[in-house]
């Protein structure tokens, strides 16, 4: 007598659930099984239906051959770094201190001022704000985008990087805007922190070589809340935009280094030099 059933030998649990889900979209009934003796993961189909089976799953895999989405592009989770938090303790310390001791004056971004040789502005004006508001809206949105970069790129390397991206959110608006500009605040900095996430498409497209159109997509989402964030009434534009295009174009050169995440010496040396540029700006503009 001929068997009744016949196996499709399959594997992984993986591969025999999405050959399972091709044959009941065939109207060809299979059993799933699991491993047992020597016995690996296998489908159990009627033995009539064995040659109709296979040629569905040919036919599945020449089709599915190169789909994008075969290969994990995200990780499980989404790494936060709760040390941001030092990062708005520091500008609401700022903020205290601003009222007191004539901070705005010496450390707002004057591009005059940068002009005649005084650099440090560019550094020292993201940690000036002109009222609550300002802080409130920098300090509660910068807290959650930087506590991703900080989680996605290092605590030290990522806050760097945000720092570095702010400051050059500055420059472009010295470059850019009239001798007459003014301007401070962390805005550039958190729009920053924004353009290194948005780059988190480059470090998919090195590692799973997706087509370009996945690539797009992540810098396109970026674009759009840059839109939303960065454009409003009465802000910034250009240092807004310096910043998110400093971001990016930072993110996509870390994108380059994998690992670096999780190298403490890169980590320390990162802090260090954030502190430097934290330090010595506000030192040459208090004249110390």
């Amino acid at each position: 007598m001929e068997p009744e059933t016949a196996w499709i030998p399959a594997d992984s649990r993986q591969e025999a659930m999405d050959w399972g889900l091709v044959l009941a979209s065939q109207g060809i009934e299979a059993a799933i099984l699991g491993p047992e003796g020597e016995q690996a993961w296998r489908l159990e189909v009627a033995a009539g239906d064995r040659a109709r089976a296979l040629r569905a799953i040919k036919q599945y895999r020449l089709e599915s051959r190169g789909w994008p989405w075969q290969g994990a592009v995200l990780r499980q989770g989404y790494p936060f770094d709760w040390a941001s938090l030092v990062w708005v303790l520091l500008l609401l310390l700022f903020f205290w201190r601003e009222g007191r001791s004539g901070l705005a004056a010496a450390g707002m971004m004057v591009s005059a001022r940068v002009a005649q040789g005084q650099w440090w502005r560019l550094f020292t004006a993201v940690w000036l704000h002109a009222d609550v508001g300002h802080l409130a809206t920098n300090a509660t949105l910068g807290f959650v985008l930087m506590g991703l970069v900080m989680g996605r790129y290092g605590p030290g390397v990522g806050l760097l990087a945000a720092y570095l991206a702010g400051a050059a959110g500055n420059l472009c608006a010295w470059l850019l805007a009239p001798p007459s500009h003014r301007s401070l605040g962390a805005s550039g900095m958190v729009l920053g922190c924004l353009g290194l996430l948005a780059a988190q498409a480059f470090s998919f497209s090195r590692r799973n070589a997706p087509p370009p159109r996945l690539l797009a997509s992540g810098i396109l989402a970026g674009v759009m809340l840059f839109v939303l964030l960065g454009l409003g009434p009465g802000t910034d534009v250009v240092a807004h935009l310096g910043g998110f295009l400093a971001g990016l174009l930072l993110g996509a050169l870390l994108a380059s280094l994998p690992g670096l995440a999780h190298r403490p010496a890169a980590n320390l040396l990162g802090a260090l030099l954030f502190a430097t540029l934290l330090i010595l700006p506000w030192s040459l503009a208090r004249g110390d």
